[in-house]
């Protein structure tokens, strides 16, 4: 046998003992790293519309062939021919255009006269995490699949944070207040303890 042949300590590259080792840890993270960037980009979406709200509905519009771009990157491992790979394009290209078509359709005039603004953004939401969850059907990833549903209870959180916004913040001002009324309280006892006594 060769000396090249060998790999570091003496291991061949088809030895079945270094085959099942696995990568490195940094691999997984990287695997992950568009899912979780999706997932980040959602939370601010949905904090936003939650604290300012307002729509958002470019963001989500902008955001959905990112999740498609995503969808098709998960699946493309799983593609294993060029006819394969062309039909999980062609599939996750139509399943998005479905999704702006009726986000669309919710902008429509006639539609807004009966949704206000914040209706408006976590209907999108809610269509967004729908589609987001059948696109991790199709191309069978769990990710996707956790992404839609992060998002859909994402929609009653943010509709909670809305409903619950005055008590949120008066509950936020008395904490200050009784905070800036301690903090009195230790100030004057501590220049009370410094004064020399008469």
């Amino acid at each position: 046998m060769n000396s090249m042949d060998a790999g570091p300590e003496g291991a061949r590259p088809g030895d079945p003992q270094t085959a099942g080792r696995k990568g490195p840890p940094a691999s997984f993270w990287i695997r992950e790293l568009p899912f979780s960037l999706v997932l980040i980009l959602t939370l601010l979406g949905v904090a936003y519309t939650s604290f300012l709200q307002q729509p958002l509905v470019g963001y989500w519009e902008l955001l959905a062939p990112v999740i498609g771009v995503v969808c098709v990157g998960s699946g493309w491992s799983s593609a294993n021919d060029k006819n394969a790979r062309l039909q999980l394009i062609i599939t996750q290209a139509l399943h998005w255009a479905a999704f702006l078509l009726v986000m669309n359709v919710i902008l429509l005039p006639s539609v807004q006269r009966i949704l206000n603004a914040s209706a408006t953004g976590l209907a999108v939401l809610m269509l967004l995490a729908l589609g987001t969850f059948t696109a991790g059907i199709h191309v069978l990833s769990w990710q996707v699949c956790l992404l839609g549903i992060i998002m859909a209870l994402c929609v009653p959180a943010a509709a909670w944070i809305e409903a619950s916004a005055l008590i949120i913040v008066l509950i936020a001002a008395a904490a200050l207040g009784i905070g800036v009324v301690l903090w009195w309280h230790l100030h004057e006892r501590r220049k009370a303890d410094l004064r020399p006594g008469f």
